[in-house]
């Protein structure tokens, strides 16, 4: 039998979803906008352990009305945390007639996006942002991301 904590997701606020991911996320705590965030709890000692912000997506071209972008997700290591908040925010994304995109690093293995219904689309993004007419704080996350899709 499967001892795994059994987990409950529900809206979060965006204040407190930001504070989570100041203190949780691996390398990217500083989140800018966002339109909705939802949490996972520990049904046991009904602990946060995750956190998912969805909102506009960053790519231009993809910021059409019709999609939205994970633009944060993060967990304490809880197993399935992952798996459960990219899951519901599927179903959020699907109900509201939405298609749903995120980004990971290519050393992330996206076993928590495959197991909710992602598909990896390739490569995407990275790069320098820096420019002569907007100059901008070199990232030391530069290299060439995967995109994933849910529809």
């Amino acid at each position: 039998m499967d001892e795994r904590e059994k987990l409950t997701v529900r809206w979060i606020s965006l204040r407190r979803a930001t504070a989570y991911i100041k203190e949780h996320h691996r390398h990217l705590p500083r989140l800018v906008g966002g339109i909705l965030a939802i949490g996972v709890w520990t049904e046991t000692d009904k602990r946060l352990c995750g956190v998912l912000v969805m909102g506009r997506p960053v790519a231009r071209l993809l910021d059409n009305g019709e999609t939205m972008e994970v633009v944060r997700c993060a967990h304490d290591g809880t197993a399935n945390a992952g798996s459960a908040l990219y899951g519901r925010a599927r179903r959020l994304a699907q109900n509201l007639g939405c298609k749903l995109v995120t980004y990971t690093m290519q050393d992330e293995s996206g076993a928590s996006l495959r197991g909710a219904g992602f598909i990896c689309d390739g490569e995407a993004g990275g790069g320098n942002w820096n420019c002569a007419s907007r100059a901008r704080k070199d990232s030391p996350y530069q290299q060439r991301k995967l995109r994933w899709k849910a529809e």
